[in-house]
C-alpha cells in the first residue's frame, strides 16, 4: 500500500488497533504502527500526539452530545436531554464495533489509560452540564444531569464491551440510568 493512498488516519488507527492486540500496547511503537499502515513516522505525528492518542483522538461525542442537548425539545427534563445525547454518542462509537470494543479492552488493561478515560468522561460531563445551563437549567441541577448520563454511558459501554456481539449500547443507557435511580431511591 503506497503511503500516498487516502485516508491515512483511518490506517493509522486501524494499523495501532490490530498492534495493540496482536502484541500488546506496551510493545507497540509509533514506528510499528507506521510501518503497519505502510506510512511514515512523520505521517503519524501529523495525525496523533503519540500512541495513545489514538483511542482517545477528537473531541466527535462532545460535539455531537452538545449538539442534541441544544436542539432537544424544551419541554423535556433535564435527564431525559442528557439520555437522549448519551444515546446519539452510542450509536456514533458503535458504528465502528469491533474498534469499539479493542478500545475498551485496551484501555481497561492499562492504569494510565483508565485514567485518561476518565478525564475524558470528565469533559463529556462539562459540555453536556454547559448545554443544559444554555437551557436555562440551573447549575447544579445540570451537573448532576450531566454526571449521571455520562456515568450511565460510561458503565453501559464497559457492560457492551463484553457482553453478546448482538446486544446494542444505547438502551442499556437507560438500564443503567434505572439501576442508578433505584439505588438513589434506597436511604
Amino acid at each position: 500500500m503506497s503511503r500516498w493512498d487516502p485516508d491515512a488516519k483511518g490506517r493509522l488507527a486501524e494499523a495501532a488497533r490490530t498492534l495493540f492486540i496482536e502484541q500488546g500496547f506496551d510493545r507497540t511503537t509509533v514506528a510499528d504502527i507506521a510501518t503497519r499502515a505502510g506510512l511514515t513516522e512523520r505521517t503519524f505525528f501529523r495525525h496523533f500526539t503519540d500512541k495513545r492518542e489514538v483511542l482517545f483522538a477528537g473531541d466527535m461525542l462532545s460535539g455531537r452530545m452538545s449538539d442534541v442537548v441544544a436542539s432537544a425539545p424544551s419541554d423535556l427534563a433535564p435527564i431525559e436531554v442528557v439520555t437522549l445525547a448519551v444515546e446519539d454518542a452510542c450509536d456514533a462509537i458503535t458504528s465502528s464495533p469491533d474498534w469499539s470494543r479493542d478500545r475498551a479492552r485496551i484501555v481497561a488493561e492499562h492504569a494510565d489509560l483508565r485514567e485518561r478515560e476518565l478525564a475524558k468522561m470528565g469533559v463529556l460531563a462539562a459540555a453536556l452540564a454547559e448545554g443544559l445551563r444554555a437551557r436555562d437549567v440551573p447549575a447544579s441541577t445540570a451537573v448532576v444531569a450531566a454526571e449521571l448520563g455520562v456515568l450511565a454511558f460510561r458503565l453501559a459501554y464497559e457492560r457492551w464491551a463484553v457482553g453478546p456481539r448482538s446486544e446494542r449500547l444505547a438502551p442499556m443507557v437507560r438500564v443503567v440510568l434505572a439501576e442508578l435511580a433505584d439505588v438513589a431511591g434506597h436511604r
